[in-house]
């Protein structure tokens, strides 16, 4: 039988929901909590322990500051034609509904570590945050629209030429109910290789 820490491990895990932040009620989370977030996040699976993440922490007059930010980016890079009044307001209010921002940024430690596994690593810590969240009843949405690729977010970061930002993830309360979560079988897509064997496109018919 497994252990009480292992059943709630697997009850966290698939608990964890994605929360759109439209859906948050404005009430604040307390910095100890996301200190906690953060700190776990600290401890993810990385190569060389590069540790290549680097968060930007944004909350009460932050908000402000990233919500202007970001929709002035948008109105100045938008054609008239195409610019959409709501998404302009989208831009602002889902940062404004939310108690805490995290900007989530990859930043390059040791050359010989290919790029793409720093990547994988700060979104190892990702996860961790979202579990965390989940376990202090924190909603948390992964979001990557909007001006989270642009060299003007890394200049109002002060980024170097070689860090990403990977997204935001916004951290608050909801009203709502969590959503019903659904996955398919694990079974269609995991293939055991239990023998000596030439694995052919005819093992997954």
């Amino acid at each position: 039988m497994p252990s009480d820490a292992v059943t709630q491990l697997n009850q966290l895990i698939q608990a964890r929901r994605s929360v759109k932040p439209r859906r948050f009620n404005g009430k604040p989370i307390d910095d100890a909590v996301v200190q906690q977030i953060l700190e776990n996040a600290n401890w993810a699976p990385n190569h060389g322990k590069a540790q290549p993440w680097r968060f930007f922490v944004f909350t009460r007059g932050g908000l402000n500051r990233l919500a202007q930010f970001q929709a002035t980016l948008y109105k100045q890079q938008t054609s008239e034609a195409e610019f959409s009044a709501d998404k302009y307001e989208r831009m602002k209010s889902n940062v404004l509904k939310s108690s805490h921002v995290i900007v989530l940024v990859m930043t390059r430690k040791l050359a010989a570590i290919p790029e793409i596994e720093d990547i994988e690593a700060v979104a190892c810590s990702v996860q961790n945050m979202m579990l965390t969240a989940t376990a202090y009843g924190v909603c948390s949405f992964w979001g990557s629209g909007g001006v989270t690729y642009s060299d003007e977010l890394k200049v109002f970061l002060g980024l170097g030429p070689g860090d990403r930002c990977l997204g935001y993830l916004y951290l608050g309360y909801s009203d709502d109910p969590l959503p019903e979560g659904s996955r398919s079988p694990i079974d269609e897509k995991v293939m055991w290789i239990d023998r000596d064997r030439q694995v052919t496109a005819a093992d997954d018919a």
